[in-house]
C-alpha cells in the first residue's frame, strides 16, 4: 500500500535556486575560482580582482627629470595608537618602490629585488640597470597568472630609480605588465594626482629636485578630502638623483615644502559624496589594504 500510495503521490521535483535558474551566479562566478580559466569574454577575472585591490590601496605617485626622480605616498595608521605604515622600500642606493595594495605582498617582491641589487653588485661592481630590474620582476608577476595553485601579487609599484642612461620611473601590474613614465599615481583617489601631473608634466625635464617635490606634493594633496590635508606623519618623499643616493625627507625638511602648499579651495559635501573614489581610497582604511 504505501509503495502505491507513492506511486500515486510522487515526491515533487525541486525547484531550482533563482540564481541557478537565471544563470547569474554561473556567469559571475564560474570563470573566477582560479587565474588560468578564461571567461567567453576573453577575461581572467582573479587578475582584474588583484588589479582592483592597487585601485583600492594608498594613493602614491612618481615623477621623474632629466636629473632626478621623486617617489611621494601618503601614509594610513590602523587606529590613532597605531603608527602611520611606511609606502616606500629602499631597493637599493639608486633605487626605490612606492606601493599600493597589499603591503605583505610587496614585501616579498622588495625582497627579490634587493638580492638581486645584491647579486649584480656582487658580480658586476656596479648598480643594477632599473629598466632590467623591473622587467624581471614583471616576469615573476605574470608566472603568478599561470599556474591554478598561485594568485597574482595584489600590488601595484611604482619604481624609480637612476642608472647608466639616466632617472627613470616604471610602473608594474598584477597581470606582468610593465610600463615606463614621466610621471604617474596609483591607488585611491589617484585620479586627481594623474591630471594635476598631466597638466605640468611638460615642465618636469627641466626641473630641479625641489621643484619636483613641490609638484609631488601638489599632487598628493589633490588626493586628500577637502577636510584633510598633508602632514608630516601622513606623507612620506624619496628622491634620487644622478650622482645623489637615495635620500628620504627628514620631517623638518618635508615640513618646510608643505607649508609652501596651495590651499584647496572648499568643496561642497554633495560633490563628495556623489564621488565614487573617496569609497576606495578615502580617510577610512581600504578593504584590501593592509593600513
Amino acid at each position: 500500500q504505501a509503495f502505491l500510495a507513492q506511486q500515486e503521490n510522487p515526491r515533487p521535483e525541486a525547484k531550482p535556486c533563482a540564481a541557478a535558474s537565471s544563470g547569474g551566479m554561473y556567469r559571475n562566478h564560474q570563470y573566477d575560482m582560479d587565474c588560468i580559466t578564461w571567461s567567453p569574454g576573453g577575461r581572467i577575472f582573479q587578475i582584474e580582482y588583484a588589479m582592483e585591490a592597487v585601485k583600492q590601496g594608498t594613493p602614491v605617485l612618481g615623477l621623474r627629470s632629466d636629473t632626478h626622480v621623486v617617489i611621494c605616498s601618503n601614509k594610513r595608521a590602523q587606529s590613532e595608537l597605531a603608527q602611520h605604515q611606511h609606502k616606500i622600500f629602499k631597493i637599493d642606493e639608486n633605487m626605490c618602490i612606492g606601493i599600493a595594495g597589499l603591503t605583505a605582498d610587496a614585501r616579498i617582491i622588495a625582497e627579490y629585488m634587493r638580492n638581486e641589487c645584491l647579486n649584480h653588485t656582487y658580480v658586476f661592481d656596479s648598480p643594477s640597470n632599473v629598466g632590467r630590474l623591473v622587467s624581471q620582476v614583471a616576469d615573476m608577476s605574470q608566472q603568478k597568472t599561470q599556474n591554478s595553485s598561485k594568485r597574482p601579487f595584489g600590488v601595484g609599484m611604482l619604481v624609480g630609480g637612476v642608472d647608466e642612461k639616466g632617472p627613470h620611473l616604471f610602473e608594474t601590474c598584477p597581470s606582468g605588465n610593465y610600463f615606463e613614465y614621466h610621471a604617474m599615481a596609483i591607488g585611491g583617489r589617484s585620479q586627481a594626482a594623474k591630471t594635476y601631473l598631466e597638466k605640468n608634466f611638460e615642465t618636469f625635464p627641466k626641473a630641479d629636485s625641489d621643484a619636483l617635490i613641490r609638484h609631488a606634493l601638489e599632487a598628493m594633496n589633490k588626493t586628500t578630502a577637502s577636510d584633510a590635508s598633508l602632514t608630516v606623519k601622513n606623507t612620506s618623499v624619496a628622491v634620487i638623483g644622478i650622482n645623489e643616493k637615495y635620500k628620504e625627507l627628514k620631517e623638518a625638511e618635508l615640513q618646510a615644502f608643505i607649508d609652501k602648499l596651495e590651499k584647496k579651495e572648499d568643496e561642497p559635501d554633495a560633490a563628495m559624496d556623489d564621488a565614487p573614489a573617496p569609497a576606495a581610497g578615502g580617510a577610512a582604511a581600504a578593504p584590501m589594504d593592509t593600513t
